[in-house]
């Protein structure tokens, strides 16, 4: 075994579109780039094709199935993998897999393989049984945290020790979250066919899946709170039906049927980010590291997202952004009032931004604090 090239073998549910599936790919990209063998055993979806060309084998094992006896057959089946490919380490980034690692390493290959695994985010664990099937994603030799926020919390509620945690925050890809790609022209443009606005009017944006956690009604209640002002905000992304038809009637309730509008997915995230005056990250809920304020601020627009769990890492509190209470319509509003007060301090916060990112949120940090687990473990001194 060569330890300076391990050969990988990555476990994912599915490859449909998503943060963790996106994670795993660009994990593949970064593999293939240096050299080493790699391998996804999933369920398949559509961003297998982003793969296609590339050295990375698609293995058709539906790695996410939860009945216990699926569970067993599927580590079974990665045990044989990894036996014929001679793969040196396994690397779960959710739960169902991670039992499925865990058992392949234990049950058949007998200490022959390496287990990893990403925590990506803070699963309930209210009770025993949650937190014994979260629990999965804490039995390898490695774990790695997307946040300094999950690396506390799976050293407070599962009790893995310091030296076995590696911090990996979320990173973007700067060379595609890059302002200067997006011409003045194409900005404009941008604002006219999103909310029919001139270049002088504030416009707003909510770059997320709609969610409860993801807090579309709080933000809602907030824009209602500053109609006074002149704005229009954009709501990109599409989920859950329920939430949205409350969010549009909300919305209705209000009046504000003219100045919130929904665009749905958008494969041009970078450029609207490019053509938005302040962006949010309204959860109601801490989450692991969230992405979208690091790709608004990749893209020079500042962030107003709520004081919990990762974002208090991402957002520089009154240089990049505003960190506001959680599920606190008036405070948000608050902050809204702020940003919009002062365009020149916004525009300066938006730069700010993009060097904070550029700093500690690149996509390739990410990578190269991942790829050390691998290379931790293979030299039997797993964690940081």
């Amino acid at each position: 075994m060569d330890k300076d090239t391990p050969r990988v073998l990555q476990l994912v549910p599915a490859l449909q579109e998503g943060g963790v599936e996106r994670c795993v790919v660009e994990m593949a990209h970064f593999l293939n780039a240096r050299g080493v063998a790699n391998w996804i055993a999933s369920g398949g979806g559509a961003m297998a094709a982003e793969l296609a060309g590339e050295a990375t084998t698609l293995v058709p094992i539906r790695v996410g199935a939860k009945n216990p006896f699926a569970i067993l057959a599927n580590a079974r089946a990665v045990a044989k993998l990894v036996e014929r490919e001679n793969i040196d380490v396994i690397h779960a980034v959710s739960r169902a897999p991670a039992w499925v690692g865990w058992l392949a390493c234990r049950l058949f290959l007998r200490g022959r393989c390496h287990f990893v695994t990403t925590v990506h985010g803070a699963h309930s664990h209210g009770n025993a049984v949650k937190r014994l099937y979260n629990s999965a994603m804490t039995r390898s030799e490695a774990v790695v945290a997307s946040s300094r926020f999950i690396a506390g919390h799976i050293s407070s509620v599962y009790g893995v020790p310091a030296e076995r945690i590696i911090v990996a925050q979320r990173g973007v890809d700067t060379a595609r979250f890059d302002p200067a790609l997006v011409s003045e022209e194409e900005r404009k443009a941008l604002r006219q066919e999103l909310a029919g606005i001139a270049d002088d009017t504030p416009l707003l944006a909510m770059v997320s899946r709609v969610t409860t956690l993801k807090g579309h009604a709080v933000l809602v209640e907030a824009l209602a709170e500053v109609k006074d002002l002149p704005w229009r905000a954009i709501f990109v992304g599409t989920g859950n039906p329920s939430v949205i038809d409350d969010a549009k009637k909300r919305i209705a309730a209000h009046g504000l049927e003219d100045r919130i509008l929904w665009t749905g997915s958008r494969r041009d995230v970078p450029a609207i980010l490019a053509a938005t005056d302040l962006a949010f990250s309204a959860s109601i809920r801490p989450e692991a590291c969230p992405l979208t304020t690091i790709e608004a601020q990749a893209m020079e627009t500042p962030v107003i997202a709520t004081d919990h769990g990762g974002a208090r890492e991402t957002v520089v509190r009154g240089e990049s952004g505003w960190l506001v209470e959680p599920s606190n319509a008036m405070a948000l509003a608050g902050a809204i009032r702020e940003a919009l007060a002062d365009p020149a301090r916004l525009a300066a916060m938006g730069r700010r931004g993009r060097e904070h990112v550029l700093e500690n949120f690149t996509r390739q940090t990410m990578l190269t604090r991942e790829f050390s687990a691998y290379e931790r473990v293979l030299a039997g001194r797993p964690g940081a």
